[in-house]
């Protein structure tokens, strides 16, 4: 059998959609297929999966995507996951769910951030674990739960992620993959083991979490499984890890200094490292991908959503015609400078009350240039993250960049600005599942290096940055900052 004809299954359980991509040994693209994951939302912050549905749902994309290579002859020959991180859901002791899984985007437990961030706990969390204090973190979800259903936290036996009740439901293994775990507030990065005092925080004891292991760790698929998908009982299952961390992966950011930026509804910024730590002021994130590597970098909640919530603003004009208007801008947008923290804000700041703003705001000023200022504005904040990462040690010099939002040719020049450096733009339609299919072949020894890139993450343009914008942009970033932070004060009497 030619090593070119083997195929891996990535699955990837993201946040709206669960996609099975199926790619061959030369590190080519079979198929995807997705399934909807629907997010059902509450008017209390609720953010949660049904973990039955997502699990149907993995079953129907393996499978279809198994039948579609079985039809052209390509024998599948693992299997490994990829999911979004910081999810939470509680199991009963015969492994059944007690409660829907929590995304990242549940803000039940913002109030439980808020306090652990004025009392000043919030740092020292932070630079043990990696993870930001924020609602997102299953720490914080974790602690919500002790004080608000002590009943339900009572009765659970496990608390787990929802990539790991799937992976449990598909190998018998309910297990903790070091990638995820690393994202949970839970784990100490310096050890790789769960952190007292944060565990003390959730109200919850390390005998109730899943076993640690690493993200290339292999198990079995289970008989009865392996004949609803259509594939050979006992076939490997790698764990797999976080789809941000394999995003880097997926898109060849693996080598230091290089840069993985995914810019959508919302954005990241995230640079590979030999060795866990954050800086000084905690403003960058740091999770495990395997093998000693780590990702540090930070999340941005606004991106794209600024471009969408204008044209909706303006009259309900067309976003690709609005992004044409304020590309006739010059940069700077004639002075205004946008605070685009429409759904608060995440990286640098972590801080979900964080409010959106323009200044400078004159006569002559129009939709256009406050499109363009907003825009800007998430320029800037990435570029934020990029300095909050050079604080930490961890430098970029090259990025490589996906995101339906750099198909605007605005967008990219705007964020080649901002960072002063070309965007490197790769194809994203096959993203974290092909970082996890990649991580697969690396766990079973047909990839040599997790550091070196694949012929499948070949940059197809290159955005160089305009001088003159990099340099208005770098002469406003400062004040963007100072702006955040008067404005902060002058509302924190009203939050």
């Amino acid at each position: 059998m030619k090593y070119e004809t083997q195929v891996v299954l990535g699955i990837d359980l993201g946040t709206t959609a669960t996609k099975v991509v199926a790619v061959d040994g030369a590190h080519r693209v079979v198929s995807t297929i997705e399934r909807p994951a629907p997010l059902c939302t509450g008017r209390h912050g609720e953010a949660v999966h049904d973990p039955q549905t997502v699990l149907a749902g993995a079953i129907e994309a393996v499978r279809e995507s198994a039948g579609i290579c079985a039809g052209r002859g390509l024998p599948v020959v693992a299997l490994s996951f990829s999911a979004a991180l910081h999810t939470l859901l509680a199991l009963d002791s015969s492994g059944e769910p007690l409660t829907p899984a929590l995304s990242w985007a549940d803000t039940r437990a913002a109030d439980i951030a808020r306090r652990l961030r004025a009392t000043g706990s919030a740092d020292a969390l932070h630079r043990a674990t990696g993870t930001p204090v924020h609602s997102m973190a299953p720490l914080t979800k974790l602690a919500w739960f002790t004080a608000h259903e002590p009943d339900l936290a009572r009765r659970t036996a496990t608390w787990c992620g929802l990539k790991d009740y799937v992976l449990f439901r598909f190998t018998g293994r309910l297990v903790t993959d070091l990638s995820c775990a690393s994202a949970t507030g839970l784990l100490d990065m310096h050890t790789t083991r769960w952190h007292g005092p944060a565990l003390d925080i959730a109200g919850v004891s390390a005998d109730r979490l899943p076993e640690l292991v690493p993200p290339t760790s292999a198990f079995t698929l289970l008989p009865d499984v392996a004949a609803a998908l259509g594939l050979p009982a006992g076939l490997p299952v790698v764990a797999g890890a976080g789809d941000g961390p394999l995003a880097n992966l997926a898109v060849g950011a693996t080598a230091p200094a290089t840069a993985a930026l995914s810019l959508g509804t919302s954005g990241a910024l995230r640079v590979v490292r030999d060795r866990p730590g954050v800086d000084e002021r905690c403003r960058v994130f740091c999770y495990h991908l395997a093998d000693g590597l780590w990702v540090l970098g930070g999340a941005v909640s606004n991106a794209g959503v600024v471009a969408q919530w204008a044209a909706e603003s303006f009259g309900g004009v067309d976003v690709a015609d609005l992004l044409k208007e304020a590309g006739q801008v010059e940069p700077g947008a004639e002075g205004l400078i946008a605070l685009p923290h429409l759904l608060g804000e995440r990286a640098p700041w972590w801080d979900p009350d964080a409010r959106g703003a323009l200044i400078g705001l004159r006569r002559g000023h129009g939709r256009a240039h406050m499109t363009r200022a907003m825009i800007e504005g998430v320029g800037q904040q990435l570029a934020l993250v990029r300095d909050s990462l050079l604080a930490a040690d961890a430098p970029v010099t090259s990025v490589r960049a996906t995101g339906g939002a750099l198909r605007s040719p605005l967008w990219a020049e705007i964020v080649a600005a901002a960072l002063d450096m070309p965007l490197e733009i790769t194809d994203d339609t096959a993203g974290s599942g092909f970082g996890a299919a990649l991580l697969a072949r690396y766990a079973l020894g047909a990839l040599p290096s997790l550091t070196s890139p694949v012929p499948g993450a070949r940059a197809h343009r290159t955005v160089t940055p305009d001088p003159m914008a990099a340099r208005r942009l770098a002469e406003t970033r400062g004040l963007s900052e100072q702006l955040y932070q008067l404005l902060r004060e002058v509302q924190r009497p009203y939050l």
